[in-house]
C-alpha cells in the first residue's frame, strides 16, 4: 500500500470506527459531503490528491481522535506494505 493509499485508508478507518460513512464524516468536519469520495483522491490527469493538515485536523477534532491514535492507524496501514 502506498503512503497515499494509507492515508486515505486511515481516514475511512476513523469514520468506521466512530460507525459513520465518509460522507457523514466531511459533514461532521462542516466539508462537503463529497470530499473523501474515493473519486476525489486522485486529479483528473490521476495524481494522487493529498489530505491537508487542515482537513486531517478538522477529521481528528471532529471525531475526538488523537494524533497518536491516528498515528498507530495509519501504522497499521503502512505495515501491510
Amino acid at each position: 500500500m502506498t503512503h497515499h493509499a494509507a492515508l486515505w485508508a486511515a481516514v475511512n478507518r476513523i469514520a468506521e470506527i466512530n460507525n459513520i460513512s465518509c460522507s457523514c464524516l466531511a459533514r461532521k468536519c462542516k466539508l462537503d459531503a463529497s470530499t473523501f469520495n474515493r473519486s476525489k483522491h486522485f486529479s483528473t490527469c490521476g495524481q494522487p490528491r493529498w489530505i491537508t493538515t487542515e482537513t486531517l485536523a478538522k477529521v481528528l477534532i471532529a471525531t475526538h481522535t488523537s494524533p497518536i491514535e491516528f498515528a498507530r492507524i495509519l501504522q497499521d496501514f503502512l505495515d501491510k506494505e
